[in-house]
């Protein structure tokens, strides 16, 4: 199958590409020299670049559905999409003059015709222009091309709060503190220059991988002079029922401190203080907001002074509440020196610090996305596992071949290989013995099938493998390659400290 460029009809999908930046034309023309053809078949041209490491499945799924436009925006090309929601996505790309990593935010098109939600998107990127402080997400440049509009931004090198209290469950006071104390610190620098947050919630704190929480989506940013138009979105049901029911003028920054203290609630118990959900009705009860059960009813053993400043943050009355973020930051501290706290601490590794370190591990593997190799050769099965596994952050080459992968595996090894053996025959066994053998550091799955499940009894299991029997969910499957990428990043970690 041939695809061409709507716009370019008379060119070549090679040509594109090279106009596109995607690759260089050095690069296009070793390709098109292994092929030893002029990319008649685009389908070939595409998987041999996905192969080569020159373009990713992102990229790669684009170019197959002849969707050119949005790939490369402004200087940058978009690599992997990071996050999605209602009204924008943001991606992950590359500068083309610099190969610095940034992140890209993209108003969906089915938006770009709504003059209010336009308004407010590049609204957001210029507020955040503005902002030059260590807890907020810097915005670099704002821009519409081809009808898209877009703003690029820092790229923070780990993922959202929400992911973190996902992969952690939930963090010692400590380290709560510390984060919340984060948080609040951009609230201030953002309240001294007449804006609130009005959106605030774990998907919008990012951790980077130094420890820093910073804020992003500002979105509904309030200030005095602003319009309200944004006040209709969706996003700001939780702000405008807290303050009609309590009486408390718009905008006002006490507002963001409850919603602060919610993020703080669930860092301290893993849980959130009351269920999420889509019900608009749900959300636009005072109830939910005036009887949020005690977290001492989660977490019975937190300190006093922690419960008191986190009641003081989710007062349901704003003139109880904390006055100002300052206020906040100061009780914070306070508190977290009274529990002893210091960063330089020289006592032995805790249990702790272990599952600390874990959670940065898994922060550092966002920096470079872990290449998964899958050995599949049903079509539809590879399409549900690079898509899956594509979405949860891996970079996923697909091979349906055994000795290719092999090959593979010698000249340039992924970091995890998964053999699909109801797929790709008994010679999965075999490879997957063979793999571990010619690669120490590679991690591997072997999923066998149900009549074949006897063999499971015969393979050892290791640290960086892990043998399933079929059915399986693919859930599943991806957090036995999480888990084999754990340890094959523990023993790099051990390595390079030795």
């Amino acid at each position: 199958m041939i695809f061409f460029n709507k716009k370019s009809p008379k060119k070549k999908l090679s040509e594109q590409i090279v106009d596109l930046r995607l690759v260089t034309q050095q690069e296009m023309d070793g390709c098109l020299q292994e092929l030893q053809e002029k990319s008649t078949d685009d389908g070939k041209l595409i998987r041999l670049l996905e192969r080569k490491n020159l373009i990713t499945s992102f990229q790669a799924g684009r170019l197959k559905s002849n969707e050119f436009e949005g790939l490369v925006l402004g200087d940058n090309k978009l690599m992997y999409q990071n996050a999605s929601g209602s009204f924008a996505r943001v991606y992950r790309a590359a500068s083309l003059v610099d190969g610095r990593m940034v992140g890209v935010k993209v108003l969906r098109q089915r938006w770009a015709q709504d003059p209010e939600t336009v308004k407010m998107f590049h609204r957001e990127a210029e507020v955040c222009k503005q902002f030059q402080h260590k807890n907020i997400v810097p915005i670099f440049d704002v821009g519409v091309q081809d009808g898209i509009h877009y703003f690029t931004m820092e790229f923070v090198e780990g993922g959202n709060l929400r992911d973190f209290i996902t992969i952690r469950k939930k963090l010692s006071p400590s380290e709560a503190i510390k984060y919340t104390a984060d948080i609040c610190e951009g609230l201030e620098y953002a309240n001294r220059l007449g804006y609130t947050h009005r959106d605030m919630k774990p998907t919008n704190v990012l951790m980077s991988i130094q420890g820093v929480a910073k804020l992003i989506d500002f979105g509904l940013a309030g200030e005095d002079d602003a319009s309200g138009a944004g006040e209709a979105h969706q996003r700001a049901v939780e702000y405008g029922t807290l303050e009609k029911s309590t009486g408390a003028p718009r905008n006002d920054p006490r507002s963001d401190l409850y919603f602060v203290g919610t993020v703080f609630y669930e860092l301290l118990s893993g849980k959130p203080p009351f269920p999420r959900t889509k019900d608009v009705e749900e959300r636009k009860r005072p109830s939910r907001y005036s009887q949020v059960p005690s977290i001492t009813t989660l977490e019975p053993n937190l300190p006093t002074p922690i419960v008191t400043v986190l009641e003081k943050l989710m007062a349901y009355q704003p003139n109880e509440r904390y006055q100002s973020a300052t206020e906040a930051i100061q009780d914070l501290l306070e508190v977290r020196a009274q529990l002893g706290d210091s960063d330089s601490d020289s006592g032995p590794p805790s249990r702790e610090a272990d599952v600390k370190t874990a959670a940065e591990q898994e922060l550092q593997m966002a920096i470079a996305p872990p290449t998964v190799l899958c050995v599949e050769s049903r079509p539809k099965h590879q399409d549900v596992l690079r898509d899956y596994l594509t979405k949860h952050g891996y970079r996923v080459l697909i091979l349906s071949d055994i000795d290719r992968s092999m090959n593979r595996i010698k000249e340039n090894a992924p970091d995890c290989v998964v053999f699909m053996e109801d797929s790709i025959g008994a010679g999965a066994v075999e490879a997957f013995n063979k793999a571990l053998a010619m690669n120490p550091d590679l991690a591997a799955v072997l999923v066998l099938s149900e009549k074949n499940a006897a063999v499971k009894k015969t393979l050892k299991k290791t640290d960086r493998s892990r043998i399933l029997v079929q059915p399986i969910k693919i859930r599943n499957l991806r957090a036995k390659i999480q888990k084999v990428l754990q340890h094959q990043l523990n023993d790099s970690a051990e390595l390079t400290a030795y």
